[in-house]
């Protein structure tokens, strides 16, 4: 049991580098946090249902997920193919995409979500 805990730990600790990797060497991540953390305050201001927040937290983690495969692909496509290559690049640019694609559909989202109420709350604000 206890080797099965100590496994356990190194897995969180592993996880938690290579978050803070992304974080570290990654603009895109933090172009994400920012943006993320604008949706927070908005959402808390706003104030959003539960099924909102569920849908929200979905979306921030699937940009992040798709950030932090990106960053493992770019990684990994490097350490294999140092010189150019064109498929380095398809590789690169095809998770680069993937991001682009979830960074997109979490902007529709959000305005989905948090334009009409914000607007609403933002209308109001200016009428008094």
């Amino acid at each position: 049991m206890k080797a099965f805990l100590a496994s356990r730990i190194d897995s969180f600790r592993h996880a938690f580098r290579g978050w803070a990797h992304v974080l570290r060497t990654q603009r895109n991540a933090w172009i994400h946090s920012a943006i993320a953390i604008f949706v927070l305050i908005a959402g808390l201001w706003i104030g959003l249902p539960p099924r909102d927040w569920a849908v929200i937290a979905l979306t921030a983690a699937l940009v992040f997920t798709a950030e932090f495969i990106n960053t493992a692909v770019e990684a990994a496509v490097d350490l294999v193919s140092p010189q150019a290559h064109p498929l380095a690049k398809v590789a690169k640019d095809v998770a680069a995409g993937a991001v682009l694609i979830c960074a997109l559909a979490a902007i529709a989202i959000g305005l989905l979500i948090l334009g009409p109420p914000f607007l609403a709350k933002f209308t109001a604000l200016t009428r008094s």
